[in-house]
């Protein structure tokens, strides 16, 4: 999966968003303004960033045209806003912007997006101007953390000819992936409280979540966090 930086300078359209990205196995780093953008993209570079365009100290747009004019616009990255004007997009778009999300983003719009940002080829500005100039076609930038490539069908079917029920324990397998992972989450969860007599603060550490991420993760699955609770 990808990993994908959140700038927006409202903290609940962050956790929001994250959560939603989280849930679907991508690795998420957050940033509430552009001088906490511009660290994470010194840090690493992501595989793709969701970026606000009305931010109090430095906007999206100027941060955008300073990833370009550095040569570090090279990851895909989506615009956001609320109370932006067609003009501002198509400018953003102009800039190396992949794509715009209006808010309030649907989830089904967001996870659309993302995926399609995800599959485009990366090509740095100075890969464009160096075709332009040589007239030549610019190579992407591959992604270094693309999945490796899947084994060939023939290769699979040889290697597990039949699939192991047993391996699915209670969980139905004839379902769609994410009914599935969140059958295994329920499961998963579900033993870690009782282990832990529903103490969300062993659970938290046990499971590696943090206890506000852990509480809405359980809300999502449907557990009864108050069950068989006691005072800590």
């Amino acid at each position: 999966m990808a990993r994908i930086l959140v700038v927006d300078d409202e903290i609940g359209i962050r956790e929001l968003l994250s959560e939603i990205l989280y849930d679907e196995g991508h690795t998420v780093e957050q940033a509430e303004n552009a001088a906490q953008a511009r660290a994470a993209r010194l840090r690493a570079r992501p595989d793709l960033v969701l970026l606000d365009i009305w931010m109090p100290d430095t906007d999206g747009v100027s941060l955008l045209q300073e990833w370009s004019t550095q040569g570090l616009l090279d990851m895909p990255v989506i615009m956001m806003s609320g109370h932006a004007t067609v003009d501002t997009a198509v400018e953003a778009t102009r800039m190396g912007a992949v794509d715009f999300l209006e808010k309030p983003i649907t989830l089904q719009r967001l996870l659309k997006t993302v995926a399609a940002g995800l599959a485009r080829p990366v090509v740095s500005p100075g890969m464009l101007a160096a075709a332009r100039e040589g007239g030549v076609a610019a190579v992407p930038t591959p992604r270094t953390s693309e999945a490796p490539a899947a084994p060939s069908v023939a290769t699979t079917v040889c290697a597990h000819p039949e699939p192991d029920p047993s391996m699915a324990g209670s969980i139905s397998l004839d379902q769609p992936l994410r009914d599935a992972r969140d059958a295994f989450e329920r499961v998963y969860f579900e033993y870690h409280l009782v282990r832990e007599n529903h103490s969300m603060t062993r659970v938290s550490e046990r499971t590696g979540l943090e206890r506000t991420h852990l509480y809405r993760k359980l809300k999502q699955l449907g557990i009864d966090t108050g069950r068989r609770a006691r005072n800590r």
